[in-house]
């Protein structure tokens, strides 16, 4: 490809810190757009040549392809990205991209657990790990002890909290107060929020913390609160790792993850008659619009109990 997309990469790279995958994307969708549109190939160089038309002709194109609506919005969004940076190169005088709408993404509905299902997962953990024991799956009836309630103890609280899966591995013992039932959240762009806690969770972390004290002495207030055997912040991918051996232990589809209890929390919450400014803070959404889509579900969830048991339904 031409000099300026290397040099379009390589401010992405240097100058926004860009991941080798965002890269790939960027170049690849640059090199979509010239095979589709202007028919060209790798040696294409006339940026110029692309007016209003030949940027509107993209949309179609892809849709041709079958292509889904986010991935459409991604690529306008990259072409956009990249006569920007010609434009303020100086290689080109407009920005084609600039005022081209893409299709609206589609809002799926988040799929989430009922409360009896939400019940059989947070009682998985021990279930699963005794069953580890009698088979001898586990490594010793300690680590099995360790396993069950740190476990028992996140799913608590990411329910409980509506917590991301980030954010419940990121918690560090200063962000707990047990005496106030009460977590301090450090959720996406570093925001702090409260999330209540739940007296099974508070039960739960009681029991782990008790636990946690023989892989890790460390209790100043920035020491991670959950840890692994050694003592170390345990990720998310070793707990979405157990995630899955407790939906199998529950019955539940094993696709499913942390993400989905989040989704839960939310949709217990209305169901039960929370307002959605209350749920918006307590997920900390910025836009009330993000938090509305629970707000979807529960209507739908309300239609298919009208239409099963109403009899003029």
């Amino acid at each position: 490809m031409s000099n300026w997309v290397q040099n379009f990469l390589d401010y992405l790279q240097n100058e926004r810190n860009a991941s080798a995958h965002t890269l790939d994307n960027y170049g690849r969708d640059i090199r979509q757009f010239v095979e589709l549109v202007h028919q060209g190939g790798p040696d294409f160089s006339d940026w110029a040549a692309t007016d209003v038309y030949a940027a509107r002709a993209l949309v179609p194109a892809l849709q041709e392809r079958k292509l889904s609506k986010a991935s459409i919005m991604r690529k306008v969004s990259s072409l956009r990205s990249f006569y920007r940076f010609l434009v303020r190169e100086g290689a080109v005088e407009n920005n084609p991209f600039s005022g081209l709408g893409a299709p609206k993404r589609e809002r799926k509905l988040p799929k989430y657990l009922t409360v009896d299902e939400t019940v059989r997962l947070l009682d998985a953990p021990p279930m699963y790990w005794q069953q580890a024991l009698r088979n001898g799956s586990a490594r010793d009836e300690d680590s099995a002890k360790f396993a069950s309630a740190r476990d028992s103890a996140m799913l608590e609280v990411i329910y409980s909290s509506g917590l991301r899966i980030s954010e419940a591995v990121g918690l560090n013992l200063g962000s707990i107060d047990l005496l106030s039932d009460i977590i301090k959240i450090r959720g996406k762009g570093k925001k702090e929020r409260l999330g209540a806690l739940g007296k099974p969770a508070v039960r739960a972390l009681n029991k782990y913390l008790q636990l946690r004290s023989l892989h890790n002495t460390d209790e100043r207030p920035q020491s991670p609160v959950f840890v692994n055997c050694h003592g170390e912040r345990l990720t998310a991918r070793s707990f979405q790792r157990n995630l899955k051996l407790y939906l199998m232990t529950a019955g539940l589809p094993s696709d499913l993850t942390p993400h989905k209890l989040r989704h839960s929390f939310a949709t217990h919450l209305l169901d039960a008659g929370a307002d959605l400014r209350s749920v918006q803070e307590m997920l900390g959404h910025e836009n009330l619009s993000t938090t509305q889509i629970y707000t979807h579900i529960s209507a739908e969830r309300m239609k298919r109990v009208y239409r099963k048991a109403h009899p003029r339904a």
